[in-house]
């Protein structure tokens, strides 16, 4: 009973996560475009697997962030120079994160395109 409570503690997150933080609904909506476009251009099955990678770590980078400035929030309302770095490096490796999966959809994609 306990390990399905924690998978509905994880499912609350995401949904929380979805619903509250503007950012991961934009990833969640590339995610769906990524999702029709593999299955447009008949990506292959280790294509699939890169792919779902990338949008896992990506939408997880999100939900970090999320938890970090969350976090940061509670510590403190005080403008505090060690908090905005704190946020502006979780935000950071998001980016990176966004960048690098951007580049491997550019390179699978790219090359189904006629």
């Amino acid at each position: 009973m306990a390990r399905l409570r924690s998978f509905l503690y994880a499912f609350a997150g995401l949904r929380l996560l979805l619903r509250e933080e503007h950012n991961a609904r934009i990833h969640a909506t590339i995610t769906v475009l990524v999702v029709v476009a593999g299955i447009v251009l008949r990506v292959s099955p280790v294509e699939w697997g890169v792919l779902v990678i990338c949008i896992g770590m990506v939408l997880a980078a999100e939900a970090f962030n999320s938890a970090i400035e969350r976090m940061a929030n509670y510590l403190t309302t005080e403008r505090d120079e060690r908090i905005r770095d704190i946020k502006d490096l979780a935000a950071g490796a998001v980016l990176l994160c966004a960048i690098a999966a951007a580049v491997v959809g550019c390179v699978i994609f790219l090359q189904h395109i006629p």
